[in-house]
């Protein structure tokens, strides 16, 4: 079949792949929209991303609360912002809404996760070994001036610069 006798809805235009800076730029101004909406419902908005998963795009909505997070916490967070969404439209493409929350074992990877999760035991996974381990668990301090992550693991303090840490993230203990 030609193109010019295709149904409408199932051509599909072509699309440049984004990259992660691309994504990102649109996740920063979904937060900024979406913001107050998650502090009027009582949530913590913990992480927004715009990820390209196959064929599909994924706009992904994290919160959180003190009290936790339930299904209907997602679905009433994701009724609000839906309208929101499209009124303001800061997303091209065609996407799908996820919504949920950060879990007990979370990524931190904002200034105030970090902040947030202060005195909570963290597993540090570096991008090159220090003392031969790449990997290192103990308890989060307060980061320095220059953004270092502190560890207090055996009752020593570690820090390891930002730029070597591949990933943080909370561990709990079951």
């Amino acid at each position: 079949m030609s193109e010019e006798n295709k149904n409408p809805a199932e051509k599909k235009p072509y699309r440049a792949v984004r990259t992660r800076t691309a994504g990102r730029g649109i996740a920063d101004k979904v937060r900024e929209i979406i913001t107050p909406t998650a502090d009027e419902l009582g949530y913590y908005l913990w992480d927004v991303e715009y990820v390209k998963e196959g064929a599909d795009f994924i706009l992904r909505v994290t919160i959180d609360s003190d009290e936790g997070i339930t299904i209907d916490d997602c679905e009433a967070m994701s009724r609000a912002i839906d309208p929101i969404l499209d009124l303001h439209d800061p997303i091209p493409d065609q996407y799908l809404l996820e919504v949920s929350s950060p879990g007990i074992e979370r990524e931190l990877t904002r200034d105030d996760h970090f902040e947030l999760c202060v005195g909570e035991k963290v597993e540090v996974r570096l991008f090159a070994p220090v003392d031969g381990s790449r990997v290192w668990v103990g308890i989060l301090g307060e980061r320095d001036e220059e953004g270092n992550i502190p560890v207090e693991t055996a009752g020593v303090t570690r820090l390891f610069p930002r730029a070597g840490v591949s990933k943080v993230r909370t561990v709990f203990d079951f």
